[in-house]
């Protein structure tokens, strides 16, 4: 039996939570609501959570900080909503770990488009294949692309946000190619996100505080200056399915 997602929405704000609680269960999803930090907390261990809406500004413990501590203790993707439309801001929220970043108002349609792309890229229906392989290496690293994994040359699992392995595989699947912002964020996040050019750059880097030997000086991910960012490394498939 197939269940629909269960959708966790934390927001302080009662208007907020009530209308996208019917909203979104209209449209098919379970939903399920918190008000704080604390109330986010009990709502996890009570349930299986397939996404969390995170509002930034909450008594308490603050978007942000909830954002950190899921992306670090759970692989939970989270779109998070603020009253802030701030640059700053919104590359914080990808930087910690959050896959999509709205303000309000929004329109609830445009969220649930969000949320939809951000469960497809959760349950792999984008997952890249290269000859229909499996696992992909370069560099010595390992992409396993059905178990969504990432080994390091010495076989140590290196955990990535959905984000981060979206972008990487695309790279990996298109090596000695230069990617600009644009293509990145077709390839990688889907046009429906809307991410913000800017944080690309943020998943680049976060990348490449895990895979290379000097992020400062990158070996495996270049930046092509006026042009976009490449994989600079031959990618050989290590099996195929039959």
């Amino acid at each position: 039996m197939t269940h629909s997602p269960h959708i966790l929405v934390v927001d302080d704000d009662p208007q907020i939570r009530n209308g996208l609680l019917k909203f979104l269960t209209g449209q098919g999803l379970r939903v399920t609501t918190a008000v704080d930090g604390r109330d986010l907390a009990d709502k996890l261990s009570a349930a299986r959570i397939d996404l969390i809406i995170l509002d930034v500004m909450m008594p308490g413990d603050d978007g942000f900080a909830l954002c950190r501590r899921l992306t670090r203790e759970t692989d939970i993707p989270v779109i998070m909503l603020t009253a802030v439309d701030s640059e700053t801001d919104r590359v914080l929220g990808l930087e910690i770990g959050a896959e999509d970043y709205v303000c309000k108002p929004f329109g609830p349609r445009e969220l649930l488009a969000r949320i939809r792309v951000v469960l497809r890229r959760g349950n792999g229906e984008k997952s890249p294949t290269k000859d229909a392989a499996r696992i992909l290496g370069f560099a010595g690293w390992r992409l396993d692309v059905r178990a969504r994994t990432l080994l390091s040359p010495t076989g140590v699992l290196v955990e990535l946000t959905t984000g981060e392995f979206e972008l990487l595989s695309a790279l990996v699947l298109h090596p000695n190619r230069v990617l600009n912002r644009d293509q990145l964020l077709d390839l990688a996040r889907g046009r429906a996100s809307l991410a913000v050019d800017r944080s690309i750059d943020v998943q680049v880097m976060r990348l490449r505080r895990k895979i290379e030997l000097d992020p400062r000086q990158p070996q495996i991910i270049k930046t092509v200056r006026n042009g976009g960012y490449l994989l600079a490394a031959s990618v050989e498939p290590e099996d195929r399915e039959t």
